[in-house]
């Protein structure tokens, strides 16, 4: 049997415990590839810190640049404008807390409530440092989609930065970044990409897009836990870091502060192969497929309530719900006492749930259920069944 023809779950080891996994939004199970990357690495003699004369150094420093070009190639992005960091929400600190050295008092930046907090707070904190302000872009309270008016009517001759996701990590939500970076670029203004619930699902070509700074994070698709910034080459230049004065002063390594984890950039591009050596919108397809059963099965359970967009248009395969009558934490719970695994609460999309009317942490928000790859059609009608019974429960 070739590598085409294996099957998805013969790649993840970590399937072996017998759940049906619906928490990849929050972090999915490491590839075998990238498992065994990052244990030949460590085990290999070309464990050495880079910036060497001598052969482990060197080697080293090779699997790093060809990591930035793999990466370059999955992000349609330029090898040197990859960085590599611990997590997206440091990365996103760091770059925002870099950029604001020129932000001046009445500059603006518009954020939205489709984000992750970590696409939030960060401008939030760097726009307050320098007497800036962020002003945020609203989603419809209905669908849970965000228009491009939502973006265009908040831009301003004082914009500086719109910071806009790729994809809701709470509801699945993929608002048209095409068409939100032109009338930023129209306005002035540059954009900044949270595409971390996006990669998993969607072919990325940073530069059809034209934004000029996109973030992700490998541990999203398959790989371990670190965190990738793609930037435009000419801001790799021209925005100053906070870095110590030995650091490169040129080069993506301007913005990798410290000494990276090399065994998980080993894993990160064997990650990235395995993403590449398949049809990613082809895959996407297909996870769609999964989970179109998925979500006509909650909607049509007089019990649950589907948060955000109820159709299969221009989303992840990712779903918020509620049980009438129970807590999301309750709901969790009862389904991990049949080895199915969900997420619960605002997922750290703070303004989503807020303006869908879901803020009530006490309550756990909503039950977060999401298809990746291995994720199968048997899984979800086990959910399904599971979620059917707590009508009856």
């Amino acid at each position: 049997m070739s590598e085409a023809d294996e099957p998805v779950s013969a790649r993840f080891s970590g399937l072996s415990g017998g759940w049906a996994r619906f928490d990849g939004p929050g972090g999915t199970l490491m590839v075998d590839a990238a498992i065994e990357a990052m244990r030949s690495y460590s085990a290999s003699p070309a464990v050495a810190n880079v910036g060497g004369a001598f052969g482990p150094s060197v080697e080293t420093a090779d699997l790093v640049e060809r990591c930035r070009a793999t990466v370059a190639e999955l992000l349609g992005a330029t090898t040197g404008g990859v960085v590599f960091g611990s997590n997206m929400t440091t990365l996103t600190f760091a770059f925002t807390r870099a950029l604001a050295r020129s932000f001046q008092p009445g500059d603006e930046i518009v954020c939205t409530q489709l984000d992750h907090d970590a696409n939030v707070t960060p401008w939030v904190m760097a726009a307050e440092d320098r007497g800036a302000r962020v002003v945020m872009a609203p989603i419809d309270r209905t669908s849970g989609r965000l228009p491009v008016s939502a973006v265009t009517d908040c831009l301003t001759e004082r914009t500086r930065w719109v910071a806009v996701t790729g994809a809701s990590n709470l509801i699945g939500t993929m608002p048209d970044i095409t068409a939100i970076v032109a009338a930023a670029h129209d306005a002035g203004a540059r954009v900044f990409v949270d595409a971390v619930h996006l990669a998993p699902h969607r072919r990325i070509d940073m530069r059809a897009l034209g934004c000029d700074a996109l973030v992700t994070s490998p541990y999203k698709w398959y790989g371990p836990h670190a965190g990738v910034l793609a930037l435009d080459p000419d801001l790799v230049e021209t925005v100053q870091p906070y870095k110590v004065r030995p650091a490169p002063a040129a080069g993506p390594r301007r913005f990798e502060t410290g000494t990276p984890s090399f065994e998980a950039i080993a894993g990160i591009e064997a990650a990235a192969r395995y993403l590449l050596a398949g049809d990613i919108d082809r895959t996407g397809a297909a996870e769609g497929e999964v989970f179109a059963p998925l979500l006509d099965g909650l909607g049509s359970m007089s019990h649950v309530t589907v948060h955000g967009p109820a159709d299969l248009a221009d989303r992840a395969p990712t779903t918020l719900f509620s049980v009438a009558g129970m807590t999301a934490d309750a709901v969790a719970a009862a389904l991990a006492s049949r080895q199915i695994a969900v997420w619960t609460g605002d997922c750290y999309a703070v303004e989503t749930a807020g303006a869908l009317g879901l803020g009530d942490p006490g309550n756990g928000v909503g039950v977060r259920a999401g298809v990746v790859r291995y994720t199968s059609a048997d899984d979800v009608q086990r959910l399904l069944l599971a979620v059917d019974g707590l009508a009856r429960a």
